[in-house]
C-alpha cells in the first residue's frame, strides 16, 4: 500500500510521528528518572535514605511513595503553580526566548540517533507474543508486506554534524539568560557558561576526528553498521573516549565543572533570576542533558543497539553456534541493549557528579586548553599516523 494525501506518503507520515513520539517520550522521561536517581543516589553514596516524604495516601495511615518518585511529581507541580517572580528592568523577549534555546537544542538532538535496526512490519507483529494484539499482524501482512523503516527520527548524512550544531546552540542558552535578566551574577555565570562551553566543545571535537578518520562517516547509522561488523569505538579509540566523556560533562555544566551556576559563590548562575515554571525547564534541560551526553557515549564508543553476535536472524556465534530468533524478539533486544548502556552511563556520570569536588576557575580552563586539547591533538596525530599506514 502506497496511500498518499496532498503529496504525502501517509504511511512514512504515521511512521515517521510515532517515532518522534515515541523518541521524545523517551527523553522526557529519561529527565525525570535522572531528577529522581540524582536524588536517591546521593543519598545511598552518603548514607541517606534521600527523597521518601510525598507519597499517594493508602488506608490504614500508609502512603505510596514509589521508591521516592512521587518527590519529583510533588515538586513538578509545585513549580508549575507557584508564582512567577520576574526582575524589575530586564529583556522581556530575550528572557523568555533564553529557555527555548537552552532546552530545544537538547531534545532536537536526538532525532538523529539510531535505537534500533531496521523493522518490517509484517513479521514484526508475526510472533507469539504479539499476536494477541488484534487485527494489526493480518493487517500488516496483506496492505504492508515489504514496508520496512529503521528505528531513528532523521536519517540524516551529516548527523554528527547536527549534534554538534545543536551543541552549540546550548550555549546561547546560557549566555542570553545571564544577559537579559539585568542582574551582576546571572551575567557572570553567563559568561563563565559561554566560555566553559566553548573551551570544550573544541577538545571534544578534535577528539571525535580520530573516530571520523576510522569511521570514514559523519552519518550516525553508518557509524553504528560499522562499529556492528568491525569493533565498537571504545576499542579503536580509547583515549577519545575519555576525552569525550570528560568534555561533555563539562559541556553540561554539572560538578565538578558547575561554575556557571555555583551556588556558594553566584546563587544559581545564568538563570538566578528565573522562578516557577521557568526555572524548572532550566533545571529539567540541564537532566536530558545527562541522558544524551549517555546516548552519544553509547551511539559513538559502544555500538549504538548492537549487540555482540546479534544479527537480522538471530545471534552467529564465532565458535560455531547459532540461535535463530524471530524479527521482533532481535529488534526488542536491541532496544534493550541501547537502553541500557545509556542508563549505565548516565549512573556513570552521576557517580562522577558526587564523587568529585567542584574545580576553580582557573582549573577548569586550564583542564580544557592545556589538558584536553592538546591531548586530543596528539590523539589525532596518532590516529591519522596508524590509518595511514594501515
Amino acid at each position: 500500500m502506497d496511500a498518499t494525501f496532498l503529496g504525502i506518503n501517509v504511511v512514512n507520515f504515521w511512521t515517521d510521528l510515532f517515532l518522534v513520539v515515541c523518541m521524545f517520550v523517551f527523553m522526557f522521561l529519561m529527565g525525570a528518572v535522572m531528577s529522581w536517581s540524582e536524588r536517591k543516589q546521593s543519598a545511598q553514596m552518603q548514607d541517606r535514605i534521600g527523597a521518601n516524604r510525598a507519597g499517594i495516601p493508602l488506608p490504614g495511615g500508609r502512603k505510596l511513595t514509589f521508591w521516592g518518585f512521587v518527590n519529583n511529581i510533588a515538586d513538578a507541580t509545585k513549580n508549575i503553580v507557584k508564582e512567577n517572580f520576574k526582575p524589575k528592568a530586564y529583556d522581556f523577549l530575550m528572557y523568555n526566548l533564553a529557555i527555548f534555546m537552552a532546552f530545544i537544542p537538547v531534545v532536537v538532538s536526538i532525532a538523529v540517533i539510531p535505537f534500533a535496526g531496521e523493522v518490517k512490519l509484517a513479521e514484526f507483529f508475526n510472533v507469539w507474543y504479539l499476536k494477541w494484539i488484534p487485527w494489526l499482524p493480518e493487517y500488516f501482512a496483506e496492505n504492508l508486506p515489504n514496508y520496512t523503516f529503521p528505528v531513528q527520527v532523521a536519517n540524516l548524512n551529516v548527523g554528527l554534524l547536527f549534534i554538534f550544531a545543536m551543541g552549540g546552540m546550548g550555549i546561547f542558552g546560557a549566555i542570553v539568560a545571564g544577559w537579559s535578566s539585568n542582574n551582576k551574577f546571572s551575567m557572570i555565570g553567563g559568561l563563565r557558561a559561554a566560555a566553559q562551553m566553548i573551551s570544550y566543545e573544541i577538545a571534544m571535537g578534535v577528539s571525535l576526528l580520530g573516530l571520523i578518520f576510522i569511521y570514514q562517516e559523519v552519518d550516525i547509522w553508518e557509524i553504528v553498521v560499522w562499529q556492528d561488523t568491525h569493533a565498537w569505538g571504545i576499542f579503536v579509540q580509547p583515549v577519545a573516549f575519555i576525552l569525550f566523556m570528560t568534555a561533555a560533562a563539562a559541556e553540561n555544566k554539572r560538578a565538578p565543572f558547575d561554575l556557571p551556576e555555583a551556588e556558594s559563590e553566584i546563587i544559581s548562575g545564568y538563570f538566578t533570576e528565573y522562578s516557577a515554571f521557568k526555572a524548572l525547564m532550566f533545571m529539567f534541560a540541564e537532566f536530558i542533558e545527562i541522558a544524551l551526553v549517555a546516548v552519544l557515549l553509547t551511539t559513538l564508543f559502544f555500538g549504538g543497539y548492537s549487540v555482540p553476535w546479534l544479527y537480522a536472524d538471530g545471534f552467529q556465534f564465532p565458535w560455531g553456534g547459532s540461535w535463530e530468533l524471530a524479527h521482533a524478539t532481535v529488534v526488542i533486544l536491541q532496544l534493550v541493549s541501547f537502553i541500557g548502556k545509556v542508563l549505565f552511563f548516565c549512573w556513570l556520570l552521576q557517580m562522577i557528579r558526587w564523587s568529585l569536588p567542584r574545580f576553580r576557575y582557573d582549573q577548569v580552563m586550564n583542564l580544557g586548553w592545556k589538558g584536553l586539547l592538546p591531548l586530543s591533538l596528539v590523539n589525532l596525530i596518532v590516529t591519522i599516523i596508524i590509518v595511514s599506514l594501515l
